[in-house]
């Protein structure tokens, strides 16, 4: 794809109470260096889409020239908020972003040309924490973020799309209140597309995750995207996340029971050798983990606090599980499950 021929690609931008956020992420869409050398006067659209915010957020968008769209459902979610942007755009190609993101100034135009094969449909790229050592969380969420390049099964919410394929596939699914880029992924997928990861700097991301309850509803959150988007999909030619929750449903019900067995048999021995040898085994279990994923990071306690991350998130995550499966018993949709504060 010649640069000087670059298509016009819109910019939808989606976030909630994200303040100083949403200022630095639409400021790094703004120095995107596509305008230079190419003959189209506008490269670029830039498209906020507010969900319900209670802070400044429309207007500092307006303010930096952005357009903006509002929208006010009784039940958010990312995927409406994406559609409602995209839907909105003249762009090709739509690349989306999170109001938490800072996009690299380089992505957009070293990632065009790999849609010169057309059976590309979605190129993402990088994503990185801006601040990893702010938090424990976020030193380790970090490389959460840490995949193979090459094709995969799924992006997350930052991506450059073809227009075509999300009018072909009908954009995301609204009724999902996570896990919607995997689902709107798997159905690219079957249509024979491809999902591409590149090796490039894409974004950088603010998890600002700096207490317990926060990394608890995050985790908890993807337990009801595990389980809502795997019952979909479930028995057909391509299933997603069956194995996960299978997985996660086993490993979080044996890592609660572990410990009070250990417990209650080294009381009934009147012996800390049982509780010692659950210890024993819980540590084993996180170095095997951490040797398995010493290739995301240079940094062992990383690697090593990962792999502590790796089991200790699956107790929320069946939690998560747990409650998508007794609110769909009883007829309820779970509302947006949020782990951050607002940031003025």
């Amino acid at each position: 794809m010649n640069i000087e021929t670059c298509p016009l690609v819109s910019v939808v931008v989606i976030g909630r109470n994200e303040g100083a956020r949403l200022v630095r992420c639409l400021e790094s869409v703004k120095a995107i260096s596509l305008r230079q050398g190419m003959r189209r006067e506008a490269a670029i659209e830039i498209i906020y889409v507010d969900s319900d915010s209670t802070d400044e957020s429309p207007a500092r968008a307006r303010e930096l020239g952005a357009t903006v769209i509002q929208v006010k459902p009784d039940r958010p979610s990312a995927a409406l908020g994406r559609n409602a942007g995209w839907r909105a755009s003249r762009g090709e190609f739509v690349l989306f972003l999170d109001g938490d993101t800072i996009l690299d100034p380089n992505f957009v135009i070293k990632a065009l040309p790999s849609f010169v094969d057309a059976s590309v449909a979605v190129v993402f790229g990088h994503r990185r924490e801006i601040n990893p050592r702010q938090s424990f969380y976020n030193r380790v969420l970090d490389l959460d973020w840490v995949s193979p390049c090459g094709a995969a099964d799924y992006c997350g919410g930052d991506a450059l799309i073809r227009r075509s394929v999300l009018e072909a596939v009908n954009g995301y699914d609204e009724t999902l209140i996570a896990g919607e880029e995997p689902e709107m992924c798997r159905r690219i997928r079957a249509r024979e597309d491809v999902v591409l990861h590149v090796d490039l700097p894409m974004t950088g991301h603010d998890l600002a995750i700096t207490r317990w309850s926060q990394y608890w509803r995050r985790a908890y959150r993807t337990g009801h995207a595990y389980a809502e988007v795997a019952e979909r999909f479930r028995g057909t030619d391509m299933p997603l996340w069956d194995s996960e929750v299978r997985r996660n449903l086993k490993r979080g019900a044996f890592l609660l029971a572990l410990p009070v067995m250990g417990v209650a048999a080294s009381l009934a021995m009147w012996s800390l050798l049982p509780l010692l040898a659950v210890v024993a085994f819980l540590t084993l279990l996180v170095i095997r983990t951490s040797m398995k994923i010493a290739w995301k990071s240079p940094d062992k306690m990383t690697v090593l606090l990962y792999g502590i991350h790796s089991h200790l998130q699956q107790i929320p995550i069946l939690f998560g599980q747990l409650a998508y499966r007794r609110a769909r018993k009883a007829g309820r949709r779970q509302r947006l499950i949020e782990y951050k504060e607002s940031m003025q």
